[in-house]
């Protein structure tokens, strides 16, 4: 007689396990440090099975995937990722900027696409190893490591459903500062015929598929003249390219507003945004200071909805003080031109123009820059209270 088993327990991610396949090849630093063009010596690989859960974990040498042709990814878009960097001072150990805050978007992320829960620790502990065994690539200050977590479906059948089978992977590279030769303002056509982001969508998850239907209202914007768009859902703003949006203006009161689109559902909530509000509210507190900065009492901090007819408005009375994206890839970025939609049937454009500092970056932003770039290398700590730099 057979004796009934119990089905094996789900496993979750073991670091313990982990086994390294060195690369015999050690690489030296590229002389041209692009986005994403050059990648480190390893990758970090974790899979998870159908009924048995997480695999052991592997780092092994950058190499191509090995995938069916029907995997879930291919066909129905389970697949997400994140953007983080490793940062390491001349004789210092290498240091991650806030990986709890990315792992715990991750998982969001996953959850929205119904891919399998993860232990969110274990991966931070695996991407520390895979960090030290590429540290030869860190570049120096103001250069980092740029760290790409990703998970796809991978279940090989083409039935419509969740994938219960999928792929950790990390990748690295090592990058230059986005703007090598200083700080260059960029141009914000208002997008409103293509909509990013919805309520009840996927705007605020980090969801590849959120990515590539913005590639051609890209296209668009950069054939008018503009660098990238400002995403709008009516006259509501969202984001701006790849980025969270900050404005400053003057009210009538002579009060400077510094304001963001709130954590609505249609905007990603970005790592380096939630840094630079808590950076600002420190200093309104009179914890911090922040060069730059006015003080607290003329000083307003906002996450509320604003649209382009705000925009128009603070543009006619002069009242717009400085605007800037912030994401992980260029930190702040000043916008000095948005193109508005006038109304009219010819779908014509009418630029505002905002003001930009000698730098290239307003007064605020520079503040801002400045502290979150020292935190993030190890030279300064973050807020009182707050843990954001780790070390590897």
């Amino acid at each position: 007689m057979t004796i009934p088993t119990e089905a094996p327990a789900w496993t979750d991610i073991d670091p313990s396990l982990l086994t390294i396949e060195r690369n015999p090849v050690k690489s030296a630093l590229p002389e041209q440090m692009l986005f994403g063009a050059n990648f480190s010596d390893h990758m970090l690989i974790i899979k998870h099975v159908a009924g048995k859960g997480w695999q052991a974990p592997v780092i092994k040498p950058y190499g191509p995937l090995e995938l069916s042709p029907a995997s879930a990814v291919f066909h129905y878009a389970p697949s997400l990722f994140e953007g983080m960097k490793a940062y390491k001072q001349e004789g210092k150990t290498p240091r991650l900027f806030r990986p709890d805050e990315n792992m715990a978007r991750m998982s969001r992320s996953a959850d929205r696409v119904a891919l399998p829960p993860f232990n969110q620790e274990a991966v931070i502990s695996l991407i520390k190893t895979l960090v030290k065994e590429d540290e030869h690539l860190i570049p120096p200050p103001p250069y980092s490591l740029y760290i790409r977590p990703t998970m796809i479906g991978t279940r090989p059948a083409l039935g419509v459903g969740a994938s219960d089978e999928c792929m950790l992977y990390v990748i690295m590279c090592p990058v230059g500062p986005f703007f090598p030769k200083g700080f260059k303002p960029v141009s914000l056509l208002a997008t409103t015929d293509a909509v990013r982001s919805w309520p009840g969508g996927t705007g605020q998850y980090k969801l590849a598929l959120n990515y590539a239907p913005c590639f051609r209202p890209q296209e668009k914007a950069k054939s008018l003249g503009y660098d990238q768009n400002l995403w709008c859902l009516g006259d509501q703003i969202t984001e701006c390219g790849q980025m969270n949006l900050f404005v400053s203006y003057e009210d009538d009161e002579g009060v400077t507003h510094l304001i963001t689109p709130p954590l609505n559902g249609l905007i990603l909530p970005g790592i380096t945004r939630a840094s630079l509000l808590a950076l600002a509210r420190s200093h309104q507190k009179g914890e911090i200071t922040l060069p730059g900065l006015p003080e607290k009492s003329k000083f307003v901090i906002e996450e509320r909805e604003f649209g382009l007819s705000d925009l128009r408005a603070w543009s006619e009375k002069d009242a717009l003080r400085e605007a800037f994206g912030a994401g992980t890839a260029a930190v702040v970025c000043s916008v000095e031109r948005i193109g508005l939609p006038t109304g009219s049937e010819s779908k014509a454009v009418k630029d505002i123009h905002i003001p930009i500092g000698p730098t290239g970056l307003g007064p605020i932003a520079t503040g801002l820059h400045a502290r979150v770039t020292a935190i993030q290398e190890g030279s300064l700590e973050g807020p009182p209270g707050s843990n954001w730099s780790w070390e590897c």
